[in-house]
């Protein structure tokens, strides 16, 4: 049995934070760069009705994963911990979007113990089924919930749209570098002694 059971999320976690941005330039006449995108609500943070904003991702939603580029660094990473882990990629992503999603994980070469299209921002039952010890995720109010619910070390990808302040044991990462630099600690704390004396 391999030691711990990782929670993924998968978009703006696994695939880029950019991955909509050029439909939303195209499709609505924009010019917008992630540093624009202050709110998880697009709607919100792009001033588009929500019901309009609404059915447009409804259309586009298959088309934007299926393109969606891998985020930097996170395949070399994911190839690693799949070796020593077992990965559960739980997303809010809804569950006829199932075949594309597997799709686009066999294109992007990445292996996994199980996809979970959830269809719902609320991931903590699916985290519980699966016992995840760690989360990694770029919603903050996600973040915070699984891990005030769960007590487990949640990773929170740095972005522009998720800025409002987090707990202890929510840890903003900027890249998938770090997230692997923090696992290894948590994993193997002993060889982190010189690390976590140098912090006091």
């Amino acid at each position: 049995m391999k030691a711990k059971r990782f929670g993924i999320d998968i978009d703006g976690t696994v695939t880029c934070p950019t991955s909509l941005i050029p439909f939303i330039n195209q499709d609505f006449s924009l010019n917008i760069t992630l540093d624009d995108i202050k709110k998880y609500d697009l709607s919100e943070a792009l001033d588009i009705p929500a019901e309009r904003f609404s059915d447009w991702f409804n259309k586009r939603e298959p088309a934007i994963y299926a393109s969606s580029p891998l985020a930097e660094g996170a395949k070399e990473v994911l190839l690693k911990w799949k070796e020593q882990f077992q990965l559960f990629f739980i997303s809010a992503r809804r569950n006829h979007l199932m075949n594309i999603t597997e799709r686009w994980f066999e294109e992007q070469d990445i292996l996994y113990d199980r996809i979970e299209l959830i269809g719902s921002h609320d991931k903590i039952k699916a985290a519980k089924q699966y016992k995840v010890d760690i989360f990694l995720e770029d919603k903050h109010d996600n973040a915070v919930s699984i891990h005030e619910e769960l007590r487990i070390p949640v990773l929170l990808f740095n972005t522009p749209y998720n800025q409002d302040p987090i707990p202890d044991g929510v840890i903003r990462v900027d890249n998938w570098a770090q997230a692997e630099q923090w696992v290894n600690r948590w994993v193997h704390p002993t060889k982190a002694v010189s690390i976590s004396e140098n912090s006091y």
